[in-house]
């Protein structure tokens, strides 16, 4: 049994060392650096949804990256919806990433049953928060500065602990 312990212990550790190396490409939580403001078009047609990161709320913000086609995404953003239905505490805003259509987009929203703010993003807010794979976050405080990021699959008590 000991072993068995033992080899679980070292797999979650390398596990956990593959993403910290992973997150590095991520902008810093550690520097305290402001997360870039977006202007982007809601899936609901919103023209010009202005994302200002320093917009004053009084709660933590999640901005989640995902690609339509991402199996992983598919799994995780439905722990961001249950977050976002039982703690009105968090606001929460998904880019579409990598996508082909705006249909491809609202099916994904509409199979999963999403109910949060989803924007379609583009190649320039990819590259300003260095999206390099799907799922990422960042949890931004009230006034836009970077509080916490990660990349991959998260579970709904991971995104809560992160999310204040």
């Amino acid at each position: 049994m000991k072993g068995f312990i033992a080899q679980l212990l070292i797999i979650a550790l390398i596990v956990n060392l593959v993403s910290m190396v992973r997150e590095t490409s991520m902008l810093s939580s550690w520097q305290k650096e402001s997360a870039p403001n977006f202007e982007l078009t809601s899936l609901e047609g919103n023209e010009s949804f202005i994302y200002q990161t320093a917009h004053g709320v009084d709660h933590n913000t999640v901005v989640y990256f995902f690609a339509p086609w991402c199996s992983v995404c598919r799994i995780s953003i439905q722990n961001l919806q249950n977050l976002y239905e039982r703690d009105e505490n968090i606001s929460i805003v998904a880019v579409a990433l990598d996508f082909v259509d705006v249909d491809e987009v609202a099916l994904f929203s509409q199979d999963l049953n999403l109910t949060f703010p989803i924007l379609l993003g583009n190649e320039e807010v990819k590259q300003r928060y260095q999206v390099s794979a799907y799922p990422s976050y960042y949890v931004l405080n009230q006034l836009g500065t970077i509080e916490h990021r990660s990349m991959g699959y998260s579970t709904e008590l991971g995104l809560f602990l992160r999310s204040r």
